[in-house]
């Protein structure tokens, strides 16, 4: 007769029972345990293969089944966790960061996850905490030490710019950069000139040519541009009325990330920016993509141009964070300078949050609120001259997120709420409105209804990063007509220049 038919009792000690009592586990639970590790493996296996395939949800959930068999696994957390990062659910991450870590403290790749996903919040304290101790359980290991170098820089430049700043008036751009008009053009340049110091049509026109053509326009025609936006901006309320006449159509775009060459796409198929093909884009104009100094340049002059027929909003990755870690800050540095650089992160404070057209349609980045009964009124008085909250109704504008069920739920990206039918419809009708439209998550064909047709999601780049393999979308309406129109679009070609080009190397590195 078999061990395993005998059933032969095998004392052992579970840490999972009180004051760590010896349990007793048969040969044949055991040998359960066995197969459902087994199972679990090749769970995780399937989730390694669609990871490398890029098909993030699908690869959670083989993951998560691995999970369900085996739990003492801090690889599989690692893993997911991993998942969660590259569909930027950093809250999710952080989650199994710290579940890999509890499940086996020696198991350093858990530590690497948990300070990604705290590095990716902006707190980089906690991330250097991690860092730090993996650089000491791997004295010799020159990766390790370099993470941890790299963080602490990061840390220490952070310290040192709390340190040094104080309080001063309030000035614009013009009044802080007066030499920046005395800048000389060189012989050289063939580039778009501003006419008169003030965009046109055609410099916007020579503009995106130039900028296909792998061009950089002027220093002193950008930093203008940019004093101009400053203080058109300055004087915008934090939510813009927008008034569509009847019979005339009105496009919503989404997120673009840098990813010019399908910006470019969007005007090809739906027509330039126009007083009479007016636009509104929902935030995230920069990051990942590395074309967002084309990008932003290229929406700031029709901003210029068509100041009541083309608006910006402001999105989560318009922050001094997210621009230092994802790659803005030094795409602005490496075509410009450093100054520039900071001169955005100004430029951005004043971008208005979020815009209602014809008082029925609220578009803003993120989504909706942790608290009951917000206005409209409430999110006109927000003071938005800063970098965003983590809480409270400016930082819920840039990063919130819908949820299938009903009420209120923690972010899966660890800032925000998520939020659901029934807060949707609640805040329509306190707010007298028909539906939102927000922006903020890749979705496969470029936009997604939900919420009983109250809450629309628009993303704008499509194969977002060169790996999701997603379309983009826009959204157009009439103005006596706020029926939906949606439009997908699929990649289109871009010069050799690799997503995150331009990022933190530490992010990189993490990636």
């Amino acid at each position: 007769m078999s061990s395993a038919e005998l059933e032969i009792k095998q004392k052992t000690t579970d840490s999972r029972a009180p004051g760590g009592a010896n349990v007793e586990i048969t040969a044949t639970e055991q040998n359960e345990g066995e197969q459902s590790y087994a199972a679990a493996e090749q769970y995780k296996n399937k989730g390694n293969d669609l990871l490398k395939t890029k098909e993030f949800t699908k690869a959670i959930d083989m993951y998560s089944k691995a999970i369900e068999l085996y739990p003492s696994s801090a690889i599989y957390y690692a893993n997911r966790a991993l998942a969660h990062l590259r569909q930027e659910n950093f809250g999710l991450a952080l989650q199994d960061g710290v579940s890999a870590v509890k499940t086996d403290p020696s198991y350093l790749k858990g530590y690497y996850r948990r300070a990604a996903a705290h590095m990716s919040l902006g707190k980089f304290k906690q991330a250097l905490s991690d860092f730090e101790y993996v650089a000491k359980c791997r004295p010799n290991d020159k990766d390790a030490k370099m993470k941890f170098t790299e963080c602490n820089k990061i840390v220490k430049m952070r310290a040192f710019e709390r340190a040094i700043a104080v309080d001063k008036p309030e000035k614009t751009l013009s009044e802080m950069y007066r030499d920046m008009e005395n800048i000389t053009i060189e012989d050289d340049y063939k580039g778009p000139q501003l006419e008169d110091g003030k965009v046109t049509l055609q410099f916007m026109k020579d503009l995106v040519e130039h900028y296909k053509a792998q061009k950089r326009l002027h220093r002193k025609f950008a930093y203008k541009i940019l004093c101009d936006i400053d203080v058109y901006m300055r004087a915008q309320p934090s939510l813009v009325d927008i008034k569509v006449p009847d019979e005339e159509k009105f496009t919503i775009c989404g997120d673009i990330h840098g990813q010019f060459y399908d910006l470019m796409n969007i005007f090809e198929i739906n027509g330039l920016p126009s007083e009479k093909n007016p636009y509104l884009f929902n935030g995230d104009f920069v990051d990942r993509g590395s074309f967002s100094v084309e990008c932003i340049f290229t929406l700031f002059g029709f901003k210029l141009l068509y100041p009541n027929h083309f608006f910006l909003s402001r999105g989560n990755h318009e922050s001094i964070n997210m621009n230092q870690m994802y790659g803005f800050t030094g795409e602005v540095t490496a075509k410009y300078t450093s100054t520039m650089a900071d001169i955005f992160t100004q430029v951005f404070n004043w971008l208005p949050l979020c815009h209602c057209i014809n008082q029925k349609i609220l578009v803003m980045h993120g989504g909706l609120f942790s608290s009951d009964n917000v206005t409209l009124d409430n999110i006109r008085r927000i003071e938005r001259n800063c970098q965003p909250p983590e809480e409270g109704l400016m930082c819920e504008l840039l990063w919130s997120d819908p949820q299938q069920w009903m009420g209120r739920g923690p972010s899966k990206r660890g800032v925000g709420i998520q939020f659901g039918p029934d807060i949707t419809e609640s805040f329509c009708k306190l707010n007298n409105l028909d539906y939102i439209i927000r922006s903020h998550e890749v979705k496969d064909m470029g936009y997604e209804v939900a919420h009983n047709g109250q809450c629309i999601t628009v993303f704008s780049a499509p194969n977002y990063c060169d790996t999701m393999g997603n379309m983009g979308a826009f959204i157009t309406i009439t103005g006596n007509n706020l029926k939906p129109n949606y439009t997908s679009f699929e990649a289109v070609p871009h010069p050799d220049v690799k997503p995150m080009a331009y990022a933190n190397s530490l992010m990189n590195w993490l990636a």
